[in-house]
């Protein structure tokens, strides 16, 4: 069985997605989700499909606790579904190409610090953009610069809000996210 461990930090949407697509596949499964806020709702929802939950604090993610208690599920696939701190280098040395994020853009387009969620959408449309769509990429050690896996772009020249462009962008998550973790097993 290889082991799929999630981390993110919101409604965990993508993270459901993920477990749910997983569930009864006999070769794969989603082991924990682990969140660096103990309200979010991925908590909640991760519990409530039978998947062990990990909360921790920014230090236990920088002194090593989080790596201790990640190498207690063998992770073949760490996945970032809407994961917002910076992951430490001391786990991406631990886990080499073990660890994708999937990013709301065409990277290398509105990617950084602080390009997340809505931030990158009003700004895809503040541009203009004729298209954006979804990056999912290796995570090294710096925001949204690591190796492309894949990238599907979508039209939003009908769009007038960043609402409708997370709408397009949210759709493609779902679909194209999980068939690229099972890919990359």
């Amino acid at each position: 069985m290889q082991h799929i461990v999630i981390f993110a930090s919101g409604t965990g949407s993508n993270a459901e997605n993920i477990i749910r697509y997983f569930k009864n596949n006999n070769t794969k499964s989603v082991v924990a989700v682990f969140s660096n806020h103990s309200d979010a709702k991925v908590v909640e929802k991760a519990k409530n499909l039978s998947v062990e939950t990990v909360v921790f604090t920014k230090e236990e993610l920088s002194n090593g606790v989080v790596l201790s208690k990640l190498q207690a599920f063998q992770p073949d696939l760490i996945v970032l579904a809407g994961f917002l701190w910076m992951f430490p280098t001391r786990i991406i040395q631990h886990f080499p190409s073990k660890i994708i994020n999937i990013h709301p853009a065409l990277l290398p387009k509105y990617g950084g610090k602080g390009m997340y969620g809505n931030h990158v959408h009003q700004a895809v449309l503040e541009q203009k953009e004729t298209e954006t769509g979804i990056t999912i990429h290796y995570v090294n050690e710096q925001y949204d610069e690591g190796k492309i896996i894949f990238q599907k772009a979508v039209s939003i020249t009908d769009c007038t809000t960043f609402e409708d462009i997370a709408q397009k962008v949210h759709q493609l998550e779902q679909e194209y996210f999980p068939k690229v973790i099972d890919q990359l097993l």
